[in-house]
């Protein structure tokens, strides 16, 4: 999703308006009735072909000039996993200032969190602190798109609902309160630049990812680290709440987690999904708060 809302395919580092495919989607003849999930990841199967009868002849516009959104728009939840790579855990615990012993303890222990889905942008919206007199911290994440409901399953039956793969950053800020509450800020959860399908990622417990801060080395590291591995967590999710097509699973990030303030750009990659450069505003900037 892009500029003002059109559908984009990507392709050779241009971005095809094939908006013209969501008039294959079912009409809601109640739309406070439409069940829950994300209607385009809901039916991103009748989507696909529909998008590629539309892209001869599409418009198309460098992907450096497009404003990228989140390439989902109704998830019914964004799922946190905490410290699922070890190096974080050991940073997290020889800082317990910045990142407070309130949360001690295996993921099982601590349990997922949940952030609010009004916290959801895109890399084109950027992000805005909320508390900028305080400390706000960035970390980086790959996020996984579920494409189909389910409960209550198994690890071996996970990885075939994943519609497919972006980049995430769970933004943060600190302080004594609950983690919800302080990583679910507006703008604090990002999404982006789009969407890869499933079968485009051969193995997502093997991506190298990496993030700068104007043009620092903040975090780096490779989706294998994890602790508990992708199918893990969809299977352990799905034990809690039903999982909806465009539910996200903020995946968990590596070492070096650090501080973002106003006038900063973060750029991030994970290896075979995309990069993306997202900017830091204040609240106080121009309104940027009211959306």
């Amino acid at each position: 999703m892009y500029d003002d809302g059109k559908l984009g395919l990507v392709q050779d580092d241009k971005v095809y308006d094939v908006s013209a495919a969501l008039s294959v989607l079912p009409a809601a003849q109640k739309p406070w009735m439409g069940g829950r999930g994300d209607p385009l990841i809901s039916h991103l199967e009748l989507l696909r072909p529909a998008i590629l009868a539309a892209l001869p002849g599409a418009s198309a516009k460098a992907v450096a000039d497009a404003r990228f959104l989140s390439p989902v728009q109704r998830p019914s939840k964004i799922i946190g996993v905490p410290v699922n790579y070890h190096e974080h855990v050991v940073e997290a615990e020889s800082d317990v200032a910045t990142f407070s012993d309130r949360f001690r303890g295996s993921i099982e222990q601590q349990g997922f969190f949940l952030k609010a889905v009004s916290a959801l942008v895109g890399p084109g919206e950027g992000i805005t602190l909320r508390f900028p007199d305080r400390r706000n911290d960035h970390e980086m994440e790959l996020g996984v798109v579920i494409g189909r409901k389910v409960s209550n399953i198994g690890a071996e039956e996970a990885l075939p609902v994943i519609a497919g793969y972006a980049i995430a950053l769970d933004m943060v800020v600190r302080g004594p309160e609950d983690r919800s509450l302080r990583k679910s800020g507006d703008s604090y959860a990002v999404l982006g630049p789009w969407l890869v399908t499933a079968d485009e990622v051969a193995d997502p417990q093997a991506l190298d990812f990496s993030l700068h801060v104007n043009g620092d080395l903040r975090q780096a590291s490779n989706t294998s680290r994890m602790i508990m591995p992708i199918a893990e967590q969809i299977a352990y999710a799905s034990r809690f709440y039903t999982l909806y097509p465009g539910d996200i699973i903020m995946t968990g990030t590596c070492e070096g987690v650090g501080p973002v303030t106003p006038g900063d750009t973060i750029t991030c990659g994970i290896a075979g999904i995309a990069d993306m450069t997202v900017a830091i505003h204040s609240a106080y900037d121009d309104a940027r708060n009211v959306r």
